[in-house]
Parts: structure tokens; C-alpha cells; sequence
């Protein structure tokens, strides 16, 4: 293949970078992944194990002199998230990545980048292909579905790992090394109805242009969610339209960009003029993030099949009371977001309307909680629950020779001091934590930004450092 980054060390890692982005890598869909390391390893001469899931476990001697030393354990999953612009033509399914440069940024053209975590990926790959002269036995795992509930890390088998020092290359601050993260919990609720045949026009309310981004890491930004403010439309509506369609957001842990809802009126004129002042009013209140926000209301047909009316108050009424973005700050460590929920997807589908909640939180109790306040609201407007995710959290250990040593690493290579964090966001540390009790973990990355949207970036200097720093480390 024609490789568009030149110049950068170590050059193995940004090509295979570049090979990966090739592979459609979607979470569920990670057997080309699967397919690409197992040759990798084949080629390579190195112990390899794949799974059901389609994991990837492959071990690496030590280099000369080291090889009786203690294997450490490097970690990163192989899916990402797949978000496009309104226009943009590409099939997650089966199209590689239009990658291009940016300064010192890579990017991809109207598409999530997948920096979260093919970096961390081809972090491993580059130390597998040996462009590190010195260091341990190394154990490399590759999991799969990290994005969608962890179930390739939670279908490992860890009786396969011998390291009990590990670095997790899922974060995206290269200045920061993080120490825990909080646990989640997914659900849907399902409102079923009646469709019917209903006069009037079909107006198309749609809200674009929103910032969108990590619903962990960026929900204390105060960037808006495109699902809560159509909400928040529709009640001023009152009870003159019903529902035809509502869809919003395309992932649970993503802050939705965009929602439409298509409606039925006989009051087309008196509907529409309410809702552009209500939007209007929004306008104005939106952060920086979110300066591309976008309405539109506009006619479409004049026939259509819409939900009944106790149907659409139930749904616009679950969409606008439902709670969103941060519920608590922590008490114990300050600006640290304890606990929070994202109504990140609605889909409308025969004769229903899904709406798909995902809540962090770093306690139990209070992800128990949102469970049950879900619940409540499931009865309130005679909805259906299903949960089909909850992960623990990863809690800080005050002593750890691993966050000693890659501190060490960073002040030799940077001259400057690592910064040691929790975030609001969920890391596969937390499932192998409670799978090896003893293991010793560390989570770094190198600077990513806009994770989990079409603007997603990677700095491609501090992907050098990182790679350094980690070298470093296991060098000394």
C-alpha cells in the first residue's frame, strides 16, 4: 500500500497504523483483525492464541539475557467506533479508512479516526516487530467489543497470562498516566404502540452540528446532547402532533450529534414557528463546543402511519424527563465526575421506540441506583427494560512499581513530571483487575482528541513519545 506518513520513529508502528485503518474494525466486526495479528505472529515466529471471541494473545521471548525476567503484559483492543458525518458515504462493514494529515495530526476524512485504541494496537505490534533492542518477556492481548461492553475481555481466558505488571494503551493524554476509571452499566428501554393512518403534514424536526464526543470523558464539557434538546422541542409542542419516527445518536457511550423526529399535525404552521423559537432559544444558550448547532424544520408528505397519542406522550415524555450528562461530582477527589448517564441512542423500529441509557460511575451502589431509576421510569410510561451490560470499575492502589517505573521512563525522555489521574470512563483494567487480583496495571496513550466523533485526531508527535517512553521503561 501507498503510506502517507514518512519520517517518524519508530517507522513500523505509524505503517502498521496504516495497514489497520484498512481493516474494517467495527466492534462485533473484528475478525480481519483477528486475521491480520495471527499472520502477524505466524510471520513473525511468536506464540499465538486466538479465541472464539476472536482475542489475540501472542508472547514474545525476552530480548538476549533477559529472557528468565517476568513478563509484563501489554494490553489495547482492537475495535473502535464507528461515527460519520450526514452525507458522508462509507460502509463500516467493509471500507478502510480515508486517512490524511493535519500538521501534525492524522485524520480521517468524515470519519472517527479508531486512534482509541489502534494506536495502543500498533504500540504492541511495533515492540512484536522488534524495534525495541532491550526488554522483558512480553505478553501482548488484544481484545475484542471493548466499545459495546467489554465482552472480549470478559471472555478471556486469564489462566493464559503469566505477567503480573501490565500497561493498558487505552488513554488519550500523553501527560497523564491513569490509575483507575469507573464502571458502567447499559440500558434500554422499549415504549410498544399502535400505528395508524393520521391526516396532516409531516414535519421533519432535525438537529445537526453538534460537537458529539466520548460520553465519559467529555460529558463535563457541557457539550449538548442532540437527543435531550429534541426532547425538550417536542414538550413545548404540547399535544397537537403525534409521532411518526424518532432516532437519535448511533452509540451508547457516544454524546449524540444528531436526532430527527418526524411528526404529524393539522397545526403545520403553528407547530413549526413553536418549534424554531424553541430552537432559537437553544442557540443561544450552547457552549463553543456546540457553535455548528443546527434546526431544521421542514414539510415532507402529506400521509404517513404515526404512533397513537398515548404512545407519543409516553415516548417525548420518557425523552424529556429523562435525566442526562452529570449527576454527581465526587466528594473525595475534586472536578473528578463520580456518576453519570448518557442517553446516547433512539431507535425507532416496528411499532416501538428504543431508548438506550449508559451510566458510569465509580461507585456500585450508585450505578444500582440509576437501575433502579430507569426502572421507575420504565413503569411510569409502560415501558420494557433490558440491561445487556454492566462492568466494575478499576479502584487506585496507592503503591505500584509499574507507575514508578513508567514515571521514571517519562521524566528521562520529556523532562517533565507525569501526572497520575482517574477518569470518568471505563478501561478494561477494571475486568482484568478482578480476573488477576494481583496484577499490577497502568493505563497511558498519547494525545487523542474528539475520540469517538468524525473530528477525532491523533497527535502523531506524542504517539512518537509514547513509544519512547514505554521503550524506555521496559529497557531499564
Amino acid at each position: 500500500m501507498e503510506y502517507i506518513i514518512h519520517g517518524r520513529k519508530p517507522e513500523n508502528l505509524f505503517r502498521f497504523f496504516e495497514e489497520i485503518s484498512a481493516i474494517p474494525r467495527g466492534s462485533g466486526n473484528e475478525k480481519g483483525m483477528a486475521d491480520y495479528l495471527e499472520n502477524f505472529a505466524e510471520v513473525r515466529g511468536l506464540e499465538c492464541y486466538r479465541d472464539r471471541l476472536n482475542n489475540i494473545f501472542i508472547k514474545m521471548k525476552g530480548s538476549a539475557g533477559r529472557e528468565s525476567e517476568p513478563a509484563v503484559l501489554l494490553q489495547a483492543h482492537t475495535d473502535m467506533v464507528c461515527e460519520k458525518n450526514e452525507g458522508v458515504e462509507h460502509d463500516f462493514l467493509k471500507d478502510g479508512l480515508k486517512l490524511y494529515l493535519d500538521g501534525k495530526y492524522l485524520r480521517a476524512r468524515g470519519t472517527t479516526l479508531g486512534a482509541d485504541d489502534g494506536i495502543g494496537v500498533v504500540t504492541m505490534l511495533a515492540f512484536l516487530d522488534g524495534a525495541s533492542d532491550s526488554h522483558p518477556p512480553l505478553e501482548c492481548l488484544f481484545t475484542v467489543s471493548e466499545e459495546t461492553g467489554m465482552d472480549g475481555v470478559n471472555g478471556f481466558d486469564f489462566s493464559l497470562v503469566g505477567a503480573r505488571k501490565m500497561l493498558n494503551l487505552d488513554s488519550e493524554d500523553i501527560g497523564t498516566a491513569i490509575v483507575g476509571c469507573v464502571g458502567g452499566a447499559r440500558c434500554n428501554l422499549t415504549i410498544k404502540g399502535k400505528t395508524e393512518p393520521v391526516d396532516g403534514k409531516i414535519l421533519r424536526l432535525c438537529i445537526k452540528g453538534l460537537a458529539g464526543g466520548h460520553s465519559g470523558s467529555n460529558i463535563a464539557d457541557g457539550r449538548a446532547n442532540a437527543n435531550k434538546l429534541m426532547g425538550r422541542i417536542l414538550l413545548a409542542l404540547g399535544d397537537d402532533f403525534r409521532l411518526v419516527s424518532l432516532n437519535g445518536g448511533c452509540k451508547s457511550n457516544a454524546i449524540p450529534r444528531e436526532c430527527e423526529a418526524l411528526i404529524v399535525t393539522r397545526e403545520s404552521e403553528k407547530i413549526e414557528n413553536l418549534a424554531k423559537s424553541v430552537a432559537a432559544g437553544i442557540a443561544g444558550e450552547l457552549g463553543d463546543w456546540d457553535k455548528g448547532f443546527e434546526f431544521i424544520c421542514e414539510e415532507t408528505r402529506d400521509q404517513a402511519n404515526a404512533f397513537d397519542a398515548q404512545t407519543t406522550v409516553k415516548a417525548v415524555s420518557l425523552l424529556g424527563i429523562a435525566a442526562n450528562g452529570v449527576l454527581e461530582m465526587s466528594k473525595r477527589i475534586e472536578g473528578f465526575v463520580e456518576y453519570s448517564r448518557n442517553l446516547g441512542v433512539i431507535k425507532t423500529e416496528e411499532n416501538s421506540i428504543v431508548f438506550t441509557f449508559f451510566a458510569r460511575s465509580a461507585i456500585e451502589g450508585q450505578l444500582d441506583a440509576t437501575c433502579r431509576e430507569l426502572e421507575a421510569l420504565a413503569r411510569l410510561c409502560n415501558a420494557e427494560v433490558e440491561y445487556n451490560e454492566r462492568y466494575h470499575g478499576w479502584d487506585y492502589s496507592p503503591e505500584s512499581e509499574v507507575r514508578d517505573a513508567y514515571a521514571a521512563a517519562y521524566r528521562k525522555v520529556t523532562g517533565k513530571e507525569i501526572k497520575v489521574a482517574a477518569i470518568h470512563a471505563g478501561l478494561e483494567c477494571g475486568v482484568i483487575k478482578e480476573s488477576i487480583p494481583d496484577m499490577d496495571i497502568l493505563a497511558v496513550g498519547p494525545d487523542a482528541i474528539d475520540i469517538h466523533s468524525p473530528d477525532e485526531k491523533l497527535d502523531l508527535d506524542t504517539a512518537e513519545t509514547l513509544f519512547a517512553v514505554i521503550s524506555t521503561m521496559l529497557a531499564e
